[in-house]
């Protein structure tokens, strides 16, 4: 039998909760797509190369391997600032450990340093070390945070006990708090929702699997992830977002996306923003591209026009490799 996987069905307000047990480990958003075939997109990579928009009611015309083209695209590439950062994950395995690396990373960041946010999202217990070791130089931020304030939630973590340490952003969604650990598109909705309520800011992590890909399913399973993580999010709020995407299949697998492949996925990601929200804050919002980015593949990924910035995993453990990818230069 499943283990139960909780999700609190009062976001926000007292400690109630559901238990519910998963039919699979699969997102959310995939069974979501699977049952519903007006959701399906056609994400060819033929000859041309080009996306074809969904049933969601939205069909920008964007071109695999091209710059996408509206009134805003040229001005507000310049206005978005650029955000690299590192999801350390579970690791490394010891304070001192994390201290070192995090003041080798911080010592970097220099005068020739690109202007651009950096963070780091930590394992809770390193968090305040971390924050200590880079000394204001970069952010240091938490990998998850519990939908919840307080209660009978053994082994979580709130936005508000993240606040107090000083913590101002946070990761939700990644694909491995989906695939692992059970975590919905409602549950995530909730953590994004906690952390804007209290000022803080999130990091929506989106992205479709191998076999998603396979199945031409990247536009479809990318919009659904979108709409239901940023359920209830306000306009002005999307200040405080900033959306990762990254295609599971490229995770810690050495696999990378071409350049031209992303960029027409984060112009899709762009496009849909515009429906939800408007043209002005799709502009506004930083798309970060994550999957097995390497010191040799960052450049072209930050030439894009629609790659604001970087989500590392494994490289961001390397303080060598991460510096390149802080110092990234655009090809």
């Amino acid at each position: 039998s499943k283990t139960p996987i909780y999700r609190p069905s009062n976001i926000g307000g007292q400690a109630k909760s559901t238990l519910e047990r998963p039919q699979t480990l699969l997102s959310s958003s995939s069974l979501a797509i699977s049952s519903n075939p007006s959701l399906t997109m056609k994400f060819q990579i033929l000859s041309g190369l080009s996306l074809v928009g969904s049933a969601w009611g939205f069909a920008p015309s964007i071109g695999f391997g091209t710059s996408r083209q509206s009134a805003f695209s040229t001005s507000l590439e310049a206005e978005r600032k650029p955000f690299i950062s590192g999801n350390w994950k579970l690791n490394p395995q010891t304070k001192d450990e994390a201290v070192a690396l995090a003041s080798d990373i911080a010592a970097a960041i220099g005068p020739d340093t690109p202007d651009a946010e950096v963070a780091l999202f930590v394992p809770y217990v390193f968090i305040e070390a971390a924050m200590g070791a880079v000394d204001g130089k970069l952010q240091v931020g938490a990998e998850g945070v519990c939908p919840e304030i307080k209660g009978a939630f053994t082994g979580a973590v709130s936005a508000s006990m993240l606040q107090s340490v000083g913590v101002q952003w946070a990761l939700a969604g990644h694909s491995e708090r989906r695939v692992i650990f059970g975590e919905s598109d409602e549950y995530i909705n909730g953590q994004v929702l906690k952390l804007l309520e209290l000022g803080m800011s999130c990091m929506l992590c989106i992205g479709e699997s191998e076999s998603e890909f396979e199945q031409n399913l990247a536009g479809s399973v990318c919009a659904v992830q979108l709409k239901k993580g940023l359920a209830g999010v306000s306009k002005e709020d999307m200040s405080r977002i900033a959306i990762a995407y990254e295609p599971v299949w490229a995770i810690g697998t050495g696999k990378v996306a071409t350049p031209e492949i992303a960029q027409a996925v984060h112009a899709q990601c762009r496009s849909i923003l515009a429906q939800m929200y408007d043209q002005e804050t799709a502009d506004n919002t930083r798309i970060l591209y994550g999957g097995s980015v390497t010191p040799e593949s960052v450049d072209e990924l930050m030439a894009q026009p629609d790659i604001d910035g970087a989500l590392v995993g494994g490289a961001s453990l390397d303080s060598s490799k991460f510096s390149r990818i802080i110092n990234f230069q655009k090809v």
